[in-house]
């Protein structure tokens, strides 16, 4: 791996079957052990139920409200600056409570592959 800085495209940014927009900012063969994507919920949306094989997913609040379910916790109200962590085949959804999109990270180790993912959702 090489030095790099990377400005994402926000043109690039697409919506998934999952009910959310998605913007790759670093997922990279090269760099195995990680990727980043933003993630951008709109207001009054629930992603679907679903899990990662293999994959710690990371989600960073950057702005917006929502709620966050992992597994077997109680739903949990996040703020930007929040962490919600999410272990390997653990399902997971988060919603929009609020009035402006909900933004954040998601941080998987290791990278993103579209393998991993798995829809539970019934």
């Amino acid at each position: 791996m090489e030095e790099t800085i990377r400005r994402p495209d926000e043109g690039q940014e697409y919506f998934t079957e999952e009910r959310c927009f998605i913007l790759e900012s670093w997922n990279d063969p090269r760099d195995p052990h990680v990727s980043i994507a933003r993630a951008r919920v709109e207001p009054g949306v629930t992603t679907r139920w679903h899990r990662l094989s293999g994959v710690t997913e990371r989600y960073y609040i950057l702005a917006g409200r929502g709620r966050v379910e992992i597994g077997d916790l109680p739903p949990r109200d996040v703020l930007p600056g929040d962490v919600a962590v999410i272990p390997p085949l653990v399902r997971q959804r988060i919603a929009n409570t609020g009035t402006d999109d909900l933004v954040f990270f998601c941080v998987c180790s290791p990278r993103f592959v579209p393998e991993a993912y798995e829809d539970i959702d019934d």
